[in-house]
């Protein structure tokens, strides 16, 4: 099924950048260019498993999942302006390739051709998720500016960590569940679950991506491992050490973290071993099973058959307990 879908987005995404047609080539190729640059499609996805979950049609869904996409790669193109980064998926990113000028204006761009997917909808549908999809794109708005906050703070909650990746990540999952739901015409507490199961879902995934990016086998997992570490980011893993590690290792770390230590020191090296000596990996993992439990609990209560539970369950698992 998962499949079967890929292929059908992948289609209608490539129909759609191809088609674009803006009087810029300056819009058009950068467009072009974020969204042919592949990822999970997880979103969209899900969109269109939650809508069969309720036996909808997929046409019903579509624009709606199409929507999420586009918009999820607008918020990429603006996201890599603002940490100054050069590659998206291996490739150039927008404003390396262009310039700030145009990834600002090719987003926009998006963001409204994004709308624009939503004119294609059922009206009765349209009522429902429209308000939901606004409500939704602030949220990733302000879950951005959090972590963009975060840089600039020394003392940071885990409970704040967990706020901020609710609102930059897991809302537009929890949002696309909700949308293939209600494209599904399922009633108001079926729609609600899914939205909590995806929410919930994409707070565990992050978490897990957080503990990937440290214990993960790097020829496998397809990215630097370490990465988090190297750039002092402020995941759940660096803020409950900062919480627990005692006088005389806070003293490394806070070397490790400003970049003042000796030549050849190994950074991720010291950083994990500091993780490994306070059990930081065992706490995170139990934090992400804990949202992990909570999304698996939604899926009990759904007016949908057994069969279908059994596949949004494996679906759950496919996300959360990725092995690198």
């Amino acid at each position: 099924m998962l499949e079967q879908f890929r292929q059908i987005l992948e289609a209608d995404l490539k129909k759609f950048y191809n088609e674009l047609h803006l009087k810029s080539e300056q819009l058009n190729q950068p467009i072009a260019h974020i969204l042919s640059l592949g990822g999970k499609r997880m979103r969209p996805l899900m969109a269109m498993i939650s809508n069969q979950m309720f036996n909808g049609k997929l046409d019903d869904v579509l624009p709606a999942a199409l929507a999420i996409e586009v918009f999820h790669n607008f918020t990429l193109v603006h996201d890599d302006i603002m940490d100054n980064a050069p590659l998206r998926r291996g490739k150039a990113t927008v404003h390396e390739k262009w310039n700030n000028s145009v990834a600002i204006l090719s987003g926009d761009a998006m963001m409204i051709k994004a709308y624009q997917f939503f004119e294609k909808m059922n009206p009765t549908h349209f009522v429902k998720i429209f308000p939901l999809f606004n409500q939704t794109a602030l949220e990733v708005c302000e879950g951005q500016q959090l972590d963009m906050d975060f840089e600039n703070k020394s003392k940071i909650h885990p409970n704040d960590y967990i706020e901020m990746i609710k609102l930059k990540t897991a809302v537009l999952l929890g949002c696309s569940m909700q949308i293939g739901a209600i494209t599904a015409n399922a009633n108001n507490a079926d729609a609600k679950r899914m939205y909590e199961f995806g929410l919930n879902l994409g707070i565990a995934f992050q978490l897990d991506d957080d503990i990937l990016d440290v214990y993960a086998e790097s020829e496998v997992f397809g990215k630097q491992v370490g990465g988090d570490i190297l750039a002092n980011k402020k995941t759940l893993l660096l803020l409950s050490l900062m919480e627990k590690v005692n006088e005389t290792d806070n003293v490394l770390l806070q070397q490790l973290l400003s970049n003042n230590f000796a030549e050849g020191t190994d950074k991720v090296k010291e950083v994990t071993a500091l993780y490994n000596k306070y059990f930081i990996r065992e706490e995170a993992t139990a934090v992400k099973n804990q949202y992990y439990q909570i999304a698996l609990n939604q899926i009990k209560d759904l007016s949908i058959d057994a069969g279908h539970k059994k596949m949004l369950q494996s679906f759950a698992e496919s996300i959360v307990n990725r092995t690198y």
